[in-house]
């Protein structure tokens, strides 16, 4: 029996990630890898897996595999029916397994004992995609290797950590390099006011509606480095918070970074949630 999955149903949107292609932005390369970290990291854990190796994240549910052999799996992040979560479980050869829709969060970590094994492009597995490196979202028919590790099996049942929920999120941001692009006043309406998630958002960043944002200054920046979690203010005014598929660069000023960890959780905001930006330490 090989040690494969079938993609029966690929659900909206499923990639192939890790954590990406660090320190390559200076070709034109962005990092990408999972949008949620901390999610991607967990679910390898869960099954004994060194949290470099590849997993799957599917969005808003809708995967459904087969197995190709016994397989031990673990699901983090979005909490999706069909499948235990937080908890390793085994996948018979010729077992399939479906994820539903979730109740609250987007993105769902799917960890195999081993890795997801496909083939890496400059030095990884995960899909990038605004640049397109990597492998191409998943489809039904594919088949994707699964690679072995030696690592012990951990002997957890369930993990018990903080899950994704559908109420407003509140998240530390820092000032950004061009904060004197905004008097106090807008700074003020950033730090107070409570946006929504647009359905524009998808894995370059979260674009969220609210009142708009006034500048002091006319005209454009000369494109600058960007990273994950900034906040970049476009002629809207309306924020756009760059989650892993980020562009390297980017002409428009950035007022703030979120921190690092919140990141991850605003990774798993859906379109209609609340978000609000604080300085105030949690």
């Amino acid at each position: 029996m090989s040690r494969i999955l079938r993609v029966l149903e690929p659900g909206a949107l499923t990639t192939v990630q890790d954590f990406g292609r660090p320190g390559q932005a200076a070709l034109g390369i962005g990092r990408s890898g999972a949008c949620d970290r901390g999610a991607h990291r967990l679910a390898n854990a869960l099954v004994g897996n060194h949290p470099t190796l590849a997993t799957l994240e599917a969005t808003f549910g809708g995967l459904a595999l087969e197995a190709g052999s016994d397989l031990v799996v673990a699901a983090a992040g979005a909490r999706c029916s069909g499948v235990p979560h937080l908890a390793p479980f085994r996948l018979a050869a010729g077992e399939r397994l479906t994820l539903g829709a979730p109740q609250a969060g987007l993105r769902t970590y799917l960890a195999v004992r081993g890795g997801i094994d496909v083939a890496p492009v400059l030095g990884s597995r995960a899909t990038d995609i605004l640049s397109g490196l990597g492998p191409t979202p998943l489809a039904k028919g594919d088949v994707l290797p699964i690679g072995t590790t030696p690592r012990p099996v951990p002997g957890v049942d369930v993990a018990p950590v903080p899950e994704p929920t559908n109420d407003r999120l509140t998240v530390h941001v820092s000032a950004g390099p061009r904060r004197d692009w905004f008097d106090d006043a807008a700074w003020d309406l950033f730090t107070s006011q409570t946006y929504a998630v647009d359905s524009q958002s998808n894995r370059v960043g979260v674009r969220l509606t609210g009142e708009p944002l006034p500048r002091l200054r006319e005209g454009e920046l000369v494109s600058e480095g960007m990273v994950r979690g900034a906040v970049q203010l476009p002629p809207s005014g309306l924020p756009v918070l760059f989650l892993a598929d980020h562009p390297v660069t980017g002409g428009y000023p950035v007022i703030a970074y979120v921190d690092d960890l919140d990141v991850d959780r605003c990774a798993q905001l859906r379109p209609g949630q609340e978000l609000r930006f604080t300085t105030h330490a949690r």
